[in-house]
């Protein structure tokens, strides 16, 4: 069982996938992944942080954006894409199990997710949270605002692979909200908000939301504008301005033929090796603290289309 300190509703359940034999040659994901322990110590080794999933199975906040519930589902969807793949990671993975929204109660699961992240961020992971809608992003924040990587004074980053912005000024939190939330949380510490987004899409952003990103210093690449080497220069840069990087992917922001088990399928979207490439450039950064996987909805999912690039992209960021 999960320690009630984690503050998670489901404990990690059994992961499944096609078995070939008990030998770490024959090793996937299904037979690697062991249910986290909270206070077991860290390997004696200088290799990675050893990894902690996390699920936060919640589409309240898409529901208040207006958008198509189910995303609730996509923890275990994630999962369960993940558990046959070939295990060839050189860093631990654990399941700490689920944050579930229920009744609404939206805001108390970001807190008690954001406890969760927190804690084992506390205990020298690299954390990793499966959502859920983009809410996720704020209780993934919520975890990492009250680490000491950066509550030490290390300049927090916060890279989005999105369509959008997310940044609307709404009277209750939603989906779209999470970042604009950020940003005042951040002001309210007496931090800089260092945000940039990957992706996004001038049609389905008003002009607002632009004026919103450019008063509080947003960096951002249009779809259009995201060849290879442009996202490439883009990222590095960024990169370049933080000590620490919290990276979160909206599924969104991947082509609707690629991607289109979202709530918001785009019309345009960014090429899947570009978004892999970043996951790449990233994991290698040393930089990376936290990631979040956002905006699977299963119920309007292809073949299971969407929940394997989701699961393509944690392996490539846990490399």
């Amino acid at each position: 069982m999960v320690s009630p300190a984690l503050s998670v509703d489901l404990p990690p359940q059994p992961w499944t996938g096609r078995f070939d034999g008990d030998g770490a040659e024959h090793r996937r994901w299904w037979q690697a992944v062991s249910p986290y322990v909270p206070g077991a110590e860290l390997p004696g080794t200088s290799g990675p942080a050893p990894a902690v999933i996390l699920g936060f199975a919640s589409d309240e906040g898409v529901r208040r954006n207006k958008g198509r519930p189910g995303a609730a589902a996509a923890p275990a969807a994630i999962r369960a894409a993940l558990g046959p793949l070939a295990f060839h990671l050189e860093r631990s993975v654990s399941d700490a199990g689920d944050v579930v929204v229920t009744d609404g109660a939206l805001e108390a699961g970001q807190a008690r997710a954001g406890k969760a992240v927190g804690a084992m961020l506390g205990a020298g992971r690299l954390t990793v949270v499966l959502g859920g809608g983009h809410e996720t992003a704020y209780a993934s924040y919520l975890g990492l605002a009250g680490s000491e990587a950066v509550r030490g004074g290390r300049r927090l980053g916060i890279l989005n692979l999105d369509a959008h912005f997310d940044l609307r000024a709404e009277p209750v939190p939603s989906s779209g909200t999470p970042f604009l939330q950020m940003a005042r949380a951040e002001a309210a510490a007496g931090r800089d908000f260092r945000y940039a987004v990957v992706g996004i899409s001038q049609p389905n952003n008003t002009q607002a939301l632009f004026n919103t990103a450019e008063g509080l210093g947003v960096q951002y690449l249009l779809d259009e504008d995201c060849t290879a080497e442009r996202v490439r220069t883009f990222v590095a840069n960024f990169m370049d301005s933080v000590d620490v990087l919290y990276l979160t992917i909206d599924l969104d922001v991947l082509p609707a033929s690629v991607a289109p088990g979202v709530s918001a399928p785009a019309s345009y979207g960014v090429p899947l090796p570009v978004i892999s490439a970043v996951c790449r450039q990233v994991a290698d950064s040393g930089k990376l603290l936290h990631v979040d996987v956002a905006e699977l909805n299963p119920e309007f999912d292809l073949d299971g289309r969407t929940a394997r690039v989701a699961a393509r992209l944690v392996n490539t960021l846990l490399r």
